[in-house]
């Protein structure tokens, strides 16, 4: 992993290190507070860098391990159920000892000898999961069959902990422990502890997260009611962005081809724009059609926007198009249920996923309307198809082979085929505007049946050339519907514009 860290910014590390803990209380980014954990220790401290939403914390102590605990703490107090992220490195080769620690923790409480449970990777590349049940027991392990992680999650549901690590670019190991009871009020944060008391180890944490989740399992029914941070993705590098919050649900970040603006929905049918520099959402007029999904798509050119807006009593989403400075739009499609995709890249025709006879299937019609053209006829669910910028193929996902997977076809619906076969479903592919790259949205088959995407899930925004290969994994969200179902790439190919969800109540 790169750790983008200035020198000044280490400097400052090192500064801090040495000066009194009277900051111990003061909010640092999303955490409350600071601490010591043991007696006597060599004084650690943290700083938060606002302008690359990075924490950088230094602490020494013998351990975290046996009946007690020395390291340097940074935590919240919370309740109920969580998940804490981030993306985490030392910084420095290795010291003194191997196993020098960082990772994510929940503590019962402050002392020393607290009953914990921590995600933890060590200086010589251990991975686990580590728990102390009662104050002053001994601590116990369990360790994750990867070494060398990069990615750390620990969640908490009920008295369920999960530890969900990876080397950044690869799925998720799991390791849950169950029984684990501090009380519905803990501490939870990120530390770093040198295994050597003498010693000052320092590690920097990434893309920090909490997220509180939908109590309960979401399924394809289930209400949007959580909030939603709209985040930005580099995708050379792997840094996220949150640009803006909302305490309600909104949905499919759309990219303006001029790299200024983003367009999205939000849970009530309404659709805004906002710009990148102000980032503000601002109405946009859509007229008498007020229902809008989270399947709206921008032309090519810039210049007009499709919708997808429930109709009762014509069968449930309709497609209109309407120019992109808003306006009274035009109905396309006859009936529904008809869920746009995309355009085609001379603005000839729209793409959509269409139920038919029974079945879900790849439709192409006229941008002014007319008869609608069949182009896929397999069993099952056919969805999500867009074009590739050269206009020579339509990308989309089929459940045709058992999982959803992304295939591929001609515009005219001949030549067919397969570009994943894993063991994800994987949904919306979006296809770069350098036509390089295609990115798409990965549900676990464990969690997920083939056919549906809800809300709310652990899910994988993954990448591939555009002719297929080996996937890599871009973001590791907590989404799914409304996460990236339309085209979110920026015009230069170098971002992707994405949701996350949180409850905010």
């Amino acid at each position: 992993m790169k750790t983008h860290i200035s020198a000044a910014c280490l400097l400052i590390t090192v500064l801090l290190i040495f000066s009194s803990s009277i900051f111990a209380q003061q909010p640092i980014g999303i955490f409350e507070g600071q601490t010591n954990i043991g007696k006597a220790i060599k004084p650690g401290n943290a700083v938060y860098i606002p302008q690359t939403e990075q924490y950088i914390i230094s602490g020494a102590g013998y351990n975290i391990w046996f009946d007690h605990d020395e390291f340097h703490f940074v935590w919240k107090k919370m309740k109920g159920d969580f998940i804490l992220y981030t993306r985490a490195a030392f910084v420095g080769a290795a010291g003194i000892e191997q196993h020098r620690k960082i990772g994510c923790m929940v503590r019962k409480s402050l002392d020393g000898n607290a009953a914990q449970i921590n995600a933890v990777i060590h200086g010589d590349g251990l991975t686990s999961l580590q728990y102390r049940k009662t104050s002053g027991a001994q601590t116990e392990e369990v360790r994750s069959t990867i070494s060398h992680a990069d990615i750390i999650q620990l969640e908490r549901r009920g008295k369920i902990y999960s530890m969900r690590v990876a080397k950044y670019g690869e799925p998720y190991s799991t390791v849950t422990i169950s029984d684990i009871d501090l009380g519905d009020e803990v501490y939870i944060g990120l530390f770093t502890g040198s295994h050597n008391p003498d010693v000052m180890e320092t590690g920097v944490f990434s893309d920090v997260r909490i997220t509180v989740p939908y109590p309960g399992k979401a399924d394809q029914s289930t209400q949007m009611t959580l909030g939603s941070n709209l985040e930005l993705l580099d995708v050379i590098s792997g840094k996220r962005e949150i640009i803006y919050s909302q305490a309600n649900s909104i949905q499919a970040p759309n990219w303006l081809p001029d790299g200024k603006t983003l367009l999205f929905n939000d849970s009530k049918g309404l659709i805004y724009t906002f710009n990148l520099k102000k980032r503000q959402p601002v109405l946009l007029n859509t007229g008498s059609v007020k229902a809008n999904n989270n399947d709206h798509v921008i032309s090519f050119n810039g210049k007009m926007l499709g919708l997808s807006s429930f109709v009762g009593e014509l069968g449930g989403s309709i497609i209109y198009t309407v120019p992109i400075e808003g306006g009274e739009p035009k109905q396309i499609t006859p009936r529904g249920p008809s869920y746009l995709h995309g355009w085609s890249p001379d603005g000839n025709h729209l793409v959509f996923c269409g139920e038919r006879n029974g079945n879900y299937d790849i439709y192409k019609i006229p941008v002014n309307g007319g008869p609608e053209i069949r182009l896929t006829d397999a069993i099952g669910l056919d969805d999500g198809p867009e074009y590739s910028p050269d206009g020579k193929y339509i990308y989309f996902n089929s459940v045709r082979s058992g999982l959803m997977q992304v295939w591929r076809m001609k515009p005219d619906g001949t030549d067919q085929e397969q570009l994943t076969n894993d063991e994800f479903n994987n949904w919306f592919p979006h296809i770069s505007p350098d036509g390089k790259w295609i990115v798409f949205l990965s549900f676990l088959k464990e969690d997920v049946a083939p056919g549906i995407h809800p809300p709310y899930q652990q899910v994988y925004i993954r990448i591939i050339p555009v002719n297929g290969g080996t996937p890599k994994v871009l973001a590791y969200v907590y989404g799914g519907q409304g996460s990236i179902n339309t085209p979110s790439w920026s015009p230069d190919s170098k971002r992707i514009a994405f949701i996350s969800n949180t409850d905010m109540h």
